[in-house]
This record gives structure tokens, sequence and C-alpha cells, in this order.
């Protein structure tokens, strides 16, 4: 049965438009540049562009992916990009990020999923900014022989990879996906590259009950992951999948310290949490050295 109610207090975000903002906005248009931030909806883009922090998405802005609960746009991409990385690459350095986030729609038409592309961007990124600590969030399509290590070797700080929810609704909110593929790709990538650590995601409120969500998170320890973050599920549009129940941030702090109590390294979990919110505190926890002004 679908809840349908008012967002709850804890729910409300201020409208965007602050200086740094609008500053953000203007830097990534004059860089024909996309954000997860603005493709996903993501209802902490006032506070997160403000702290001049962001979430690149590479190759394009179209997924040949329909996810059931992601409001990025769904289609046919057009070839690639070749300067996308270079673009990047200065706008990083322009805002002198010293952490930063790189991630992608998915694209199942490419031979290696993009993966090519990925690590020319990390690259590119680290040449021109050495200090920029760059995280990435990779779809399962790197699952494809040689993606997965293509990225491992340019070397990332974190490689991020979402399970997005239980086992059980798994497929009924992400039909391309497969539980049990996202865990294996998070278990090679840390057997590939044992120094870059490895985290994930989830979503809830979409109708697992809090026992899935526990065992979601010891499977997800079990393939070595260290850094994982729990969010409230907010449906897009009526056309996405409904969801069922908010969780008070009371039950997000309880699943925090059940995580901090498996042994995960740096658990952010809350009603607005994404999997790139404050990246750069979980980046903290593994290189200590990152300093606070450091954006994602």
């Amino acid at each position: 049965m679908v809840i349908a109610r008012r967002h709850p207090e804890w729910l409300k975000v201020r409208m965007p438009g602050g200086p740094n903002y609008l500053e953000l906005r203007a830097v990534l248009r004059e860089g024909a540049l996309h954000t997860v931030c603005e493709e996903a909806h993501c209802p902490n883009i006032g506070e997160c562009w403000e702290r001049r922090s962001a979430t690149f998405m590479i190759l394009g802005d179209l997924c040949t992916w329909r996810c059931h609960y992601c409001a990025v746009k769904t289609g046919r991409p057009l070839g690639l990009d070749a300067e996308e990385p270079e673009r990047l690459a200065q706008t990083v350095e322009r805002l002198g990020l010293r952490y930063c986030v790189i991630t992608s729609v998915t694209r199942d038409d490419l031979p290696d999923g993009g993966a090519a592309l990925f690590a020319r961007c990390i690259v590119r990124v680290r040449e021109r900014l050495p200090s920029c600590q760059v995280e990435v969030l990779i779809p399962d399509l790197f699952v494809k022989p040689g993606a997965l290590e293509m990225v491992l070797d340019a070397g990332p700080a974190v490689l991020n990879h979402n399970i997005e929810t239980v086992e059980r609704i798994f497929r009924r909110v992400r039909p391309k996906g497969e539980y049990r593929r996202s865990l294996e790709l998070l278990r090679r990538a840390a057997e590939v590259a044992p120094d870059v650590p490895t985290k994930s995601g989830l979503m809830v409120g979409l109708g697992e009950e809090v026992d899935e969500v526990l065992q979601t998170m010891s499977d997800l320890r079990s393939v070595g992951c260290q850094l994982l973050t729990i969010g409230q599920y907010l449906r897009p549009s009526a056309v996405h999948v409904a969801m069922q129940r908010y969780y008070h941030p009371d039950e997000f702090a309880a699943l925090r310290e059940e995580g901090l109590r498996m042994g995960f390294r740096h658990v952010a979990a809350g009603p607005l949490v994404r999997s790139s919110y404050h990246a750069d505190e979980a980046g903290r926890a593994l290189h200590p050295s990152t300093r606070r002004d450091a954006a994602t």
C-alpha cells in the first residue's frame, strides 16, 4: 500500500540560488558539462553547489537503461565527446577542487561501457590538479572484460558502485540490473585494486524491510565494501516507482551505527543523503590529509 503524504519537516530544503550556486552553474555551463545533481533532481543541489560541490556526469545525459526510480533521461545516445575529459579537468582546476566525484549515465551501446572515458577523465584531472582526489561512481556495465581494470589502473581515490536496493525488490526497480552482479563488481574491484577503497549506496522507502537492509549491508561488507551511504528514496514523478514510507532520522542513525559495527570505515545515513553527498568526508576517513574545503 502506497502512503501518500506531504514531506515531513526533516525533508524540507531551501530553494537554490546563493552566490556560489550561481557561479558554479555558470562555470559548468561554460564547460558544457552535465551534473547528476541536475539530471537526477537531487534535493541537495542548493546546499552542495553553495559549498562549491558537484558530481560531474560524463558520457552525455541520455541513459540506455530505464531504472524505475531515476529521473535521468533515457534514450539512444549519440557517440562520445572526446573533448569531455579535458573540459572536465579544466573546470576542476578552475574551481580548485581537492575532491571530485565523476559518474555517468549507463551506456550499454559502448563496448567498454564508457570505461576508457572514465579513465581519461581521472588521468586529466590528476595531471591538471595533482592534489585533487577523484572518486568514480560507475555503472555495473563495468563487468565487461577489462573495463573495471581500465578504470582502476587510472588510480581513482575511491571506486563507488551503488547496490541501490535490497535483493527481493531489486529487479522491480532496476529491471536491467542484477543484485549479485553488482556485488561481484565490488568484489572484483577490491580484489584487483585492494588499495582503492570501494563504496556503495542504498535507497530506503521502496518497500523493503529493515532486516533486508541489514542483510544488504552485510552482503556489501562480505565483498570488502568500506564506505556506505543510505538515503531516503523520493519519487521523482508519477511515472516512477512509488515510495512506500518515510524513514525517521532516528532510523537512519540506527542504520549508521549498525554499519559501523559491521566494520564499514564510514557510513553516511540520513533522509537527504545521496551517494555523493559530502563524499569528501568519507574520503577524509580514508585519507586524513584531504582538506575540509574539498568539494565533491
